[in-house]
């Protein structure tokens, strides 16, 4: 049902005032700042490729699908006001059938200027958790089934995911407090260094800690999903090496064709699939270029795909696009310290950064409708077969969610 999906017309926040319950700001609501693009196909492809997207469970393994104001500069005062508005128009107009959302994590300003902390995780998590309460087009996916469901009914499944544990600080049980609200998807570290283990960004690389190896067998024990996309390759190793059940690199690229940190080595990449798990392709702006592609854009992003792929297999890919309905670019100029922009775009190996033509946006990949469409595309004009679209655009990931949220 990905094309012709049940939405009400339902907007965030329609359940109080604005101005007398909360600040209204100007956001991009069924508006974009850039030229859209679909990959071409002939009227074979067309046939297929709807056809397709009616059929399969089409899954997005990491997104942040919330609007976002249309001037750049009002995301700290937006970010800081937590009531963040869910794209609910423009997911419906998309084709995936399940998005993993990832709220504001170390975006979430409200009592801290630097984020992660815990009052502020759990604030921003519950206003939009009311906010989805309200609705009926969005379905709160806490078990597999739920993402089926959705698919039959047209409908939406969102998983609720955060990109690193730092505000878990040493408290294990905050783990289950964090399942028990809904989440499903927690990440070791974000690109800094926490409790459980190190970050991407840093020189250094101590990998997973000793309460890091805890907090990984209580996700096991809980039934959280982990996501090593922000960590370091010696945490991502131990991770893999510990944890009872496949992992997840939820929005990553490959090394061996972009060096730099914030994309995974080929021994990160092959320890994962080596136990089971899926690694998610990365969009975000100027992350998955390439020799070939040095403007970014959906060819690159499709060409780590190919990469990864060949490297382990077809059933250890999915997509992770991170993409967002607002000025992506303008998002990483405002916050670039918060998200450890420059740091994570360094080689590992000390060596100069790669050069890449600076983008406005990302062609073909913009946003979550955009790449929902053009991923699928894209792989019909490249004749892959039913059975590897299937694979990598839901069932990889249904796999391992099938054997972690027993």
């Amino acid at each position: 049902m990905g094309t012709d999906k049940r939405y009400d017309g339902y907007r965030s926040f329609d359940y109080l005032k604005a101005t007398r319950d909360f600040r209204e700001f100007d956001l991009l609501d069924g508006e974009s700042l850039f030229e859209p693009y679909l990959v071409p196909l002939d009227s074979r492809g067309e046939k297929r490729v709807h056809e397709l997207a009616q059929r399969l469970v089409m899954i997005s393994l990491h997104e942040h699908p919330h609007l976002f104001p249309k001037r750049a500069s009002e995301i700290p005062d937006y970010d800081s006001e937590a009531r963040v508005s869910t794209a609910y128009e423009a997911l419906a107009d998309s084709w995936w059938d399940c998005v993993f959302d990832n709220f504001q994590d170390g975006a979430c300003f409200i009592t801290s200027k630097s984020g992660w902390k815990w009052e502020d995780v759990i604030y921003d998590m519950g206003m939009r958790l009311c906010d989805l309460a309200h609705q009926d087009f969005i379905i709160k996916a806490e078990k597999v089934e739920d993402i089926h469901r959705a698919h039959r009914d047209g409908r939406l499944a969102l998983v609720c995911a955060q990109e690193g544990a730092a505000m878990i600080e040493n408290e294990l049980d905050r783990i289950e407090i964090l399942y028990g609200i809904g989440l499903r998807v927690l990440g070791i570290t974000y690109s800094e260094s926490n409790a459980l283990g190190t970050g991407l960004k840093e020189t250094g690389d101590g990998g997973l800690t000793s309460f890091g190896r805890r907090a990984v067998a209580r996700m096991n024990e809980v039934g959280i999903a982990i996501d090593c996309a922000h960590s370091s390759d010696q945490t991502t190793l131990d991770t893999v090496e510990c944890s009872k059940h496949p992992i997840f690199l939820t929005h990553t690229g490959a090394r061996g064709l972009w060096n730099i940190r914030r994309l995974a080595s080929d021994d990160c990449i092959r320890a994962v699939a080596g136990k089971g798990g899926v690694i998610g392709i990365e969009a975000a702006p100027h992350t998955t270029v390439t020799a070939n592609h040095p403007r970014h854009d959906i060819e690159g992003f499709m060409e780590h795909f190919e990469y990864v792929k060949d490297l382990v297999g077809i059933d250890h890919v999915a997509f992770g696009p991170d993409t967002l309905y607002g000025d992506h670019v303008g998002l990483h100029q405002v916050s670039a310290e918060t998200l450890s922009i420059g740091d994570s775009h360094k080689p590992r190996d000390g060596s100069e950064a790669p050069e890449y033509e600076r983008v406005d946006y990302v062609k073909g990949i913009e946003n979550p409708t955009e790449g929902s469409k053009n991923i699928l595309r894209w792989l019909v004009a490249n004749d892959y077969s039913d059975d590897h679209i299937a694979k990598v655009l839901g069932g990889n990931i249904l796999r391992v969610l099938d054997e972690v949220w027993q």
